[in-house]
């Protein structure tokens, strides 16, 4: 048995390393990057292997069939490396059939040549045997294609090495440690090639790169095995970076520098009918809603009220800057948080604690008092009938929270359509049975469309309120409605006193204090029923007594996308504001 020369014996010891590293990357499949790599893996086993056939091969012929076999491992490589960095570190969206073909173009081209024989010497201009103390081995003088190849080869390698290189700086431990592995792994074989073409190798024609391969095979098992580098890889990390930017609830921008948006999740288009393809490039002014507010240092930090899809909504604004490794600024993510669903609940909690602080105390403090009246005189009706009118409005305060707990609550079912007509009917016929003594007169010709349901709570609060608060010995109540451009107009008129001023500016204000408050809780619930389903009050007053209120809601299947709102330019006012009409009316009811 003829003894193997030392060079191939150290090629061995590179074929050993490759092949456990490729083992152990295999069975990490499929983790992002394993198959990649082990296909790298397996073309440097590949080209060492064939490499050793060809230094224990005596003749020119059998070398240089070894040496043209050794081309599919060598055009392997830099293919599988650069796919494996871009799978590796969650880049894989580039990662698709035609990529692949179009990297696999060159060397398919090669392969090609090599399979035909070398015609005109492209690869091999000239080939001879040389002998050297490492053993014997075929010497070649490059072709022209040659050198395409290898400059392909190191084309493909530096890309590849660019997002690795990145994860040098990396927060993480672990990304450190198996990218400095890696580049350690691809830099060897690099380095050998450059000092081989470079003719820097003091054996004359010897290409040392897949003995640089052993080196790779250690630096490869040691990324696998403690750095865990196919286990604990970056490319989840970044995916879901990017899911949470795209999926994030509330609309998203990013602008660069010079103004110009740059990206946008989907909530933003979604929420704002936006055009991703023709928004990205265009000017954040006349894409990010009211950026120009935005940019302005002074900005009022009350919500900003915008139109969407929703209708008017209010929205907090977050604008954090990006920036780069050096603390350069490169443009600003833009965020915008609805929080009329915040509001509103805020808006409630505070309502129904004012209920239960100051209405409920009173009410039963007068049961109490007049209790204690009659334990002494249990004949007074006086007393008794006072009782009996507390626990009375006790009891309503309780059905209507309970009514503003079911349908706006953070549980509550979005809003069904309601025939219009009919429920004005209907609300119409169960206050003439509760009120006896009201005129509650209905218009003949209400129109037959459909509107969300809250319309129903909407018209017993209102006729309730101007029944209970008229004094006259025969209240009354007109109720008629419209509809235009996919509104619905609710019109309650009445014969009554009218509604405080104060009870305006507490609704338009949307907030109550300790002295400024609303007398009760029914037109709390109108506003809260109306813009719930994105609709708008609006009233005045009846001449000679008494207020008309108007109530628009959207017809389904049309609605607010169909009218375009004035802008009252006014951040901080309630919303919605401006009514179909375009009237800049406070927004209240009875």
């Amino acid at each position: 048995m003829i003894p193997l020369s030392p060079l191939s014996i150290a090629l061995l010891a590179a074929v050993v390393t490759g092949t456990a590293a490729a083992i152990l990357a295999w069975r990490e499949r499929p983790e992002a990057g394993a198959t990649w790599l082990s296909v790298l893996l397996v073309g440097q086993v590949w080209w060492t292997t064939f490499l050793v056939f060809e230094l224990e091969t005596p003749t020119l012929a059998a070398k240089a069939l070894w040496y043209d076999i050794q081309w599919i491992g060598v055009v392997t490589i830099p293919i599988a490396w650069l796919l494996f960095a871009l799978e590796y570190t969650g880049r894989d969206r580039y990662v698709t059939p035609r990529t692949i073909l179009g990297l696999a173009a060159v060397p398919l081209a090669t392969l090609v040549v090599v399979a035909a024989g070398d015609p005109g010497g492209l690869i091999r201009a000239d080939a001879t045997v040389a002998e050297s103390p490492v053993g014997s081995f075929l010497r070649v003088e490059p072709g022209p294609w040659y050198y395409v190849i290898a400059g392909y080869t190191y084309l493909l390698g530096l890309f590849g090495s660019v997002p690795i290189v990145q994860l040098v700086r990396d927060d993480a431990r672990p990304f450190r440690g198996q990218s400095a592995a890696l580049l350690v792994g691809t830099a060897a074989p690099w380095a050998s090639s450059i000092l081989y073409l470079s003719g820097a190798i003091p054996v004359a024609g010897l290409d040392p790169t897949p003995l640089a391969f052993a080196v790779s095979g250690v630096a490869y098992l040691l990324a696998l095995s403690r750095f865990r580098l196919l286990a604990l890889a970056p490319a989840p990390r970044r995916r879901a970076r990017q899911l949470v930017f795209e999926h994030l609830h509330d609309p998203a921008f990013v602008v660069g520098t010079e103004g110009y948006v740059v990206d946008l999740n989907q909530s933003a288009v979604d929420v704002f009918e936006i055009e991703r393809r023709t928004a990205v490039g265009e000017s954040a002014s006349a894409v990010v809603p009211r950026y120009d507010a935005l940019a302005d240092a002074e900005v009022d930090p009350s919500p900003l009220v915008i139109v969407g899809a929703d209708g008017r909504r209010p929205y907090e604004v977050t604008v954090r800057n990006v920036t780069d490794t050096h603390s350069r600024s490169i443009g600003r993510v833009v965020v915008f948080h609805d929080v009329g669903d915040y509001l509103g609940q805020q808006q409630r909690l505070d309502v129904l604690n004012r209920v239960f602080r100051h209405d409920v105390r009173t009410e039963t403090n007068l049961i109490c008092g007049y209790a204690e009246v009659l334990a002494g005189d249990p004949t007074d009706e006086r007393a008794l009938g006072v009782i009996t009118e507390s626990a009375t409005r006790i009891l309503e305060l309780s059905e209507r929270t309970r009514t503003a707990s079911e349908l706006f609550g953070p549980t509550a079912d979005p809003p069904s359509p309601i025939a219009l007509d009919e429920a004005v009917r209907s609300v119409a016929a169960e206050l003439a049975d509760e009120h006896p003594h009201a005129r509650v007169s209905v218009a003949d010709d209400l129109p037959d469309v459909r509107v969300p349901a809250v319309v129903t709570v909407i018209a017993e609060n209102l006729c309730s309120n101007a029944i209970r608060h008229n004094d006259a010995e025969s209240p009354s109540v007109w109720l008629d409605a419209s509809v235009a451009d996919g509104w619905a107009d609710l019109v309650i008129a009445d014969d009554g006193p009218g509604i405080d001023e104060a009870e305006y500016e507490v609704l338009a204000r949307g907030t109550e204090t300790p002295l400024d408050h609303g007398s009760g809780i029914g037109l709390w619930i109108v506003k809260w029923a109306t813009d719930h389903v994105g609709g708008n009050l609006s009233f005045e007053r009846r001449e000679p007594c008494g207020t008309t209120v108007t109530v628009s809601l959207p017809t389904v299947g049309g609605g607010a996308e169909t009218t375009d709102y004035p802008d009252n330019g006014n951040p901080g006012d309630d919303y919605p504001r401006d009514g179909p009409n375009g009237d800049d009316s406070p927004v209240g009811v009875r």
